[in-house]
């Protein structure tokens, strides 16, 4: 046996699913039970619980965000509905291969085959279409049907699991699964053995279904307590679900993909950063009007809504209790109608109900097409006003955003340019120094060289004039001193002469 690290499963049966770490060993088939020769898959019974406990949910919710439930309910049949169709349509665009030669069975859902992704968008597009017409307001719907999401999430991810999909890589994690199905799949998509079909996966359904729950919980909580503006529960409910479906999804190996793209990790990822922003966008909104935002159901406009549904209500309930209570004809007029008179009685019964039908088709239609009349020129003025105000809205914000852009702008730039001119001015004065300082160096190096220069040939020009005055004098004393000792010579012979002669006169 090898060590429990690198535990491994057999061959196991194909509706058999494991959890070796926790003991458990159970068979789970895909078929809830047969109705009429139909069947029914676990699969569509949890959606179909899980949508109907999110409407349940959600009902409870409506008034709190200032919505008329009767109003609503227009909007969230028909969510359910783009929802199915949506989810359907998502999850075939990437499939199309396998439903290109059998396009019946495009209309079989009952065995899986749904995107969430899809059905949210789905959900959302039509739902919103639905809202707009029935004077519902989007955002408060948003948060509430956010919520729905959660709930509807958890519960039909369990559907995942009935079918024996929606799994992951191999783990030896204490939550690793597996199930003859899953062996089957493994073997037949895996061949290069980068997943082994011998050993335990990921139950990522598990994993989304335990991360909506936690999602429920803490959204519903900050619904109660911490609901600043409408449209912010929707918000972070993208960044919750798409958070963590981005990490599941990493694990996934039945992914849908786009080239070599998870389809759901891109989505996830753009969903979170823009739900991100949008949130804090809001929350800065709420911020800076403080007091002057209102929720939607603090209006003036939500609390007339639900005057008027209230009232509606209450003459229903009255219009209900006397039918309810109407007098039945007594023994006597009975008595008579049966008698001799019965044929009249019945004639004329049967005149007046035929005219009181007659008016009260009459009312009925002119009421209708009255009303009808109201709640297209109610809607068309309703969506203009909202246009309107929608513009007015983005408008303002557009301009005073661009306000605060220009001033932040031109803070940044005048900011900067001081900045720039005191490194320029300090880098300027820094080089001017540097300048003066060697320059000042040079002409005294320069200064000194020439003093040097002209010292030495001052003293060189001295030295020689000195040799060339001492040489001269010397030359010319030689010359004076041979011309006196010359001079001398000459006199000193005549007079050597003229003693000789003396001599000889003698």
């Amino acid at each position: 046996m090898l060590p429990l690290l690198f535990q491994t499963v057999g061959s196991l049966e194909q509706d058999q699913i494991v959890f070796p770490r926790l003991g458990l060993d159970f068979n789970v088939h895909s078929t809830a039970f047969t109705l009429f020769g139909l069947t029914v898959t676990w699969y569509g019974v949890l959606i179909t619980v899980g949508m109907l406990l999110a409407m349940i949910y959600g009902f409870t919710r409506m008034r709190k965000v200032g919505l008329d439930p009767d109003r609503a309910i227009d909007g969230v049949i028909g969510g359910v509905i783009g929802g199915i169709i949506g989810a359907r349509l998502y999850y075939i665009a990437f499939h199309w291969d396998s439903y290109a030669d059998d396009w019946r069975s495009v209309f079989n859902i009952r065995s899986g085959g749904l995107a969430i992704y899809g059905g949210i968008i789905g959900a959302l597009l039509v739902g919103s279409v639905i809202c707009k017409l029935r004077k519902v307001r989007l955002l408060p719907m948003f948060d509430v049907v956010s919520l729905g999401f959660l709930i509807g999430q958890c519960i039909g991810r369990w559907g995942n699991f009935t079918n024996h999909e929606a799994f992951g890589g191999n783990t030896d994690g204490v939550f690793g699964m597996s199930s003859g199905r899953i062996q089957t799949w493994i073997a037949r998509n895996y061949t290069d053995g980068s997943v082994a079909a011998d050993r335990t996966v990921h139950p990522c359904f598990l994993y989304e279904s335990v991360w909506c729950l936690l999602g429920f919980v803490l959204l519903h909580f900050i619904f109660k307590k911490w609901r600043k503006f409408d449209g912010q529960i929707f918000l972070m409910y993208v960044i919750w679900y798409g958070t963590g479906r981005f990490f599941i999804e990493g694990l996934r190996t039945d992914s849908l993909y786009l080239g070599t793209i998870k389809i759901s990790q891109a989505v996830a990822l753009v969903s979170v950063v823009t739900a991100l922003v949008l949130l804090i966008v809001g929350l800065s909104r709420v911020r800076r009007m403080g007091g002057d935002y209102q929720l939607y159901a603090d209006t003036a406009e939500s609390k007339a809504l639900l005057e008027e549904a209230d009232r509606k209500a209450a003459e229903y309930e009255a219009k209900r209790s006397r039918k309810k209570n109407a007098i039945l004809p007594d023994e006597e007029m009975t008595n008579v109608l049966l008698g001799q008179d019965a044929a009249e009685a019945v004639k004329e019964s049967a005149e007046e109900s035929v005219e009181d039908a007659a008016e009260t088709v009459k009312e009925t239609a002119e009421e209708t097409v009255k009303d009808a009349a109201e709640a297209v020129k109610e809607t068309a003025e309703e969506t203009v006003k909202d246009a309107a105000e929608a513009v007015k809205e983005t408008a303002e914000e557009t301009v005073k955003d661009a306000a605060e852009a220009v001033k932040e702008t031109a803070e940044e730039t005048v900011k900067d340019a001081a900045e720039a001119v005191k490194e320029t001015a300090e880098e300027t004065v820094k080089d001017a120094a540097e300048t003066v300082k060697k320059s000042a160096e040079e002409t005294a190096k320069d200064a000194a060289e020439a003093v040097k220069e002209t010292a030495e040939e001052t003293v060189k020009d001295a030295a020689e004039t000195v040799k060339e005055t001492a040489e001269e004098t010397v030359k010319d004393a030689a010359e004076a001193g041979k011309e006196t000792a010359k001079n001398a010579a000459g006199a000193a012979k005549p007079a050597s002469s003229g003693k000789k002669n003396r001599k000889k006169k003698k």
